[in-house]
This record gives C-alpha cells, structure tokens and sequence, in this order.
C-alpha cells in the first residue's frame, strides 16, 4: 500500500525500481533496429541503481541477445509472455550475487526463476481441425524450437528440428505457436474467434500468428515474480509495451505506457501514451524519470 507520504506512479517525486519493457514494436522498429536513443536510455535506468527487465512473447533465445546488446547487469526476462522468467549471469555455474537465489544456474548461465507449462495437445487437435495446413512451433527452452515444418525465413531463432505432430504434443510445453503463412490476418483471426479457446491464455500477432500460453499465465504474473524476488511493489513499476500480449502488464504496473503504434485496445487500458517506435517512444518516456541520473 502507497502511503501517503510517498509520491504515486507518474507524479512530480516518483522515479521507477523497476522498468519492464517490451521488445517488438516498443524497443525494436520493424526493420529489427534499436536507436541509440533508446539505447541509452536503457543504460541511463540501469545506471540509476533501477532494474531493466525485458518481458516479451519471444522465447529464451531471441530475447537473450537483446539483454546482451544492452549490456544489462544479471538481468530478469520474461519470456514467452510470462511462461518463462529466468535471470541470467555474466560467468555459468555462478549463483546470484543480490538477492536470493533459489536455483542452480546452467552451464550457459541461465538460472531459472519460474516455469510454467500446459498440454497443448487438446487446444492444437481443435485449432488444426479448422487449419490443417498451419505450422506449429513448440519452445525447447533455450535452446529453439520443434516444429511440424519449416517456418518461414527469419520467424524462428535457435535450433530447429522437424518432428511428426504427434511428437510435439506428446510432452508439456511453455510456448506453442500455431502459424498460418498462406492466409490472411483477418481470415485467420476469424477462425480463431470462432474457435472458441479455452482453459490457455493467447495471444494473436500483427500476421497470422497465434502464440499459445498456459491458461492465466502473462507477462504481468511473471513481472510479479521478479517484483517479489527483488522487493519491488507494482506501485514502483513502469511498463512499456505495444501490443495485445502487453494488456494484462501495462494494468498491473503502477505505470503503464503504450508506444504510439500500439492499437486502440492498448491504449485504452494505458496511464499514459508516448511516442511510436519509429520516434524513440521508449526513449521520450523514460527521460522523464532518469534524465538526472549522474553519468559514470
């Protein structure tokens, strides 16, 4: 509980602990380009003593790259839209040095703070009834995906293996993704409102593309376990993000903003709206909370 003492979220006084920024369409343009503006605001928050998190639908091995170019300091992700949080470490085999640290971590520095998985086989057998020529994509966390087929070029990150359907469903999963390349958005976005999905959270993309999730899992219950581990309220939590999958994040955090390209239902349940990525939204939105933050 806020008191009343304390400045609130987004007045005069408040700085954020913690800033939780999407990747797609929030620090990253279409063309796959961060800004060196966002960039170095990203390590002006990091400078500030404040936590950089990324919390994002990608998996393990496209979102550790980004962390790595913003040479964040043993940071947190969220990952496939909150199924999998992990903190990683700059040396393997080593364990957290602030905070606690309820698990080993792996020989590629990788210590996993929380995982969630469900069956995806129920949901799939009903989607590939209606989409029997769709592709699906089931995460090995990271290391890559396995896959019914190939995706198109550039979709995927990480090792790849091409197995029957009937192996992908076999086993619990953190993330599947169903996609539909030769047809259109609205088409496919049809079939799935008429679907009817149950007992999984899901998220659909700007293409025909459908990421699945264990029911009640998003990026704000696994932001919640990162805010907990490190002794951070919601109240100090400012969020960032564009699209569908940001929803449930931008209501939890004591501040959430949405880029300008973020669509109308975004925007709707945001405290405030920056700029778009094309105009280093990011970038806007946190000068104005770290902008006298002393450079080393």
């Amino acid at each position: 509980m806020t008191r009343h003492d304390e400045p609130t979220p987004g007045t005069a006084g408040w700085r954020p602990r913690m800033v939780a920024l999407d990747i797609d369409g929030t620090l990253i343009d279409l063309q796959g380009r961060i800004s060196p503006a966002v960039e170095r605001a990203a390590r002006r928050v990091v400078e500030s003593g404040a936590h950089v998190v990324l919390a994002t639908g990608r998996g393990l091995t496209a979102t550790r790259p980004v962390a790595e170019q913003f040479d964040l300091p043993k940071p947190y992700l969220v990952c496939s839209n909150g199924a999998v949080v992990v903190r990683l470490h700059p040396e393997a085999g080593s364990l957290a040095s602030e905070g606690r640290s309820d698990g080993p971590v792996d020989d590629r520095g990788v210590e996993v703070i929380d995982l969630v998985t469900f069956d995806p086989a129920p949901v799939l057998r009903m989607l590939l009834a209606r989409l029997p020529e769709a592709l699906v994509a089931v995460e090995e966390l990271g290391v890559g995906y396995r896959v019914n087929a190939p995706f198109p070029p550039g979709e995927l990150t990480g090792r790849i293996s091409i197995e029957p359907l009937e192996n992908l469903v076999n086993d619990p999963a953190t993330r599947v993704i169903l996609r539909e390349p030769s047809i259109e958005a609205e088409h496919f976005l049809d079939v799935i409102d008429r679907v009817g999905l149950h007992g999984v959270s899901y998220y659909i993309g700007y293409t025909a593309w459908l990421d699945l999730a264990p029911e009640g899992v998003s990026k704000a219950t696994g932001l919640a376990k990162v805010a907990e581990r490190l002794g951070i309220r919601r109240e100090d939590v400012l969020a960032i993000g564009d699209g569908s999958n940001d929803l449930e994040m931008l209501s939890w955090a004591g501040r959430g903003v949405a880029m300008g390209n973020a669509a109308s239902e975004v925007k709707d349940v945001a405290d405030d709206v920056t700029a778009s990525v094309d105009d280093d939204g990011v970038a806007l939105e946190l000068s104005r909370w770290f902008d006298d933050v002393d450079r080393p």
